[in-house]
């Protein structure tokens, strides 16, 4: 079967690691599924693997993709759930959890197998490729805003680095849940599309905001860091998922954190229950996720080209014909 896959870790060039062609096709196993994937949306989970992390030399060649939306055996739609041993469902009890491509073939391919638990029916109202788009970047946003913040409508957030995948999810889903967002981004067009997608406010980073905020949205990390510490009223939350800036900000504002009781919570990816209610999120109130582009699978350079040059607003997406 035709697949994109990595080939070989580059860590200073992570494309030059990546393949397009034949792959062997998933092979039948107790308590797995297979599912012919219609569509699959690119994350910068994929880019990192291309670098080694996450992903051990000694597990190459390795598909790509951790989100798709297809078809399964029985011919029903549905959507995957990309975390694979957390519940020992398919895989031995004590397996640590893992994200599909870091022990197991991923989802940019014809088809893809995966335990059967991790399998969730797809709502009407979604399309393939929509529904592709959830299950890593808008399931960690839900999570990030509904389970770790704990906001309530009417509080008000902050979403560092509008663009990204995740962010771009936290303002649309806030938006809907009755939040009052703010974005930041050093793009002045992204944060145009930001106040577009229902943020109250886009500001360049650094920026002082009309009011602090409950809660803070971090997937930046060390660029971002002080701003999103001093932008929180006291009491207030800040919720980590990623460091695209590196993990190490000259200012850890360990002063301000314990003076105003502010709360640092880490969070990484989503449950399947997490996801069954995006899914449902979704359908009911016509929140769909925000499409940079759709390219056929053969295109795929293209779209991680575009992921790594930062140029991208929302979530590229791959399909099959």
């Amino acid at each position: 079967m035709f697949a994109a896959y990595a080939a070989r870790i580059d860590r200073d060039h992570p494309l030059n690691g990546l393949e397009l062609g034949e792959r062997p096709a998933p092979e039948p196993r107790p308590g797995w599924t297979t599912v012919t994937v219609k569509a699959a949306s690119l994350n910068h989970h994929d880019l990192w693997s291309l670098m080694g992390v996450g992903l051990a030399e000694d597990k190459l060649p390795m598909i790509l993709g951790c989100d798709a939306a297809g078809i399964d055996a029985d011919g029903n739609e549905v959507v995957l759930h990309s975390v694979i041993g957390q519940s020992g469902y398919g895989v031995g009890p004590d397996e640590p959890r893992s994200i599909l491509t870091e022990r197991y073939q991923g989802t940019f391919a014809e088809q893809v197998s995966v335990p059967s638990w991790n399998v969730l029916p797809k709502p009407k109202e979604l399309s393939f490729e929509q529904a592709a788009c959830l299950p890593t970047a808008w399931l960690t946003a839900y999570r990030m805003l509904f389970t770790n913040a704990g906001v309530r409508p009417g509080d008000s957030v902050l979403v560092q680095g509008a663009g990204g995948g995740v962010a771009t999810a936290a303002i649309v889903l806030g938006k809907a849940a009755g939040l009052r967002m703010y974005a930041t981004s050093r793009d002045g067009a992204k944060r145009e599309r930001a106040v577009e997608l229902g943020a109250e406010g886009a500001y360049e980073p650094g920026a002082r905001l009309p009011r602090r905020v409950d809660a803070v949205i971090e997937t930046v990390g060390a660029a971002t860091w002080s701003h999103s510490v001093k932008s929180l009223r006291p009491g207030g939350t800040l919720v980590i998922s990623g460091a695209t800036s590196g993990d190490r900000p000259s200012h850890a504002e360990l002063t301000r954190i314990f003076f105003l009781e502010l709360k640092i919570v880490g969070s990484t990816m989503g449950s399947k229950d997490e996801l069954e209610d995006l899914l449902s999120f979704c359908a009911a109130t016509g929140v769909r996720p925000v499409i940079d582009q759709v390219l056929p699978l053969d295109r795929a350079r293209e779209g991680f080209e575009r992921m790594a040059g930062g140029e991208l607003f929302g979530k590229i997406v791959l399909t099959n014909a």
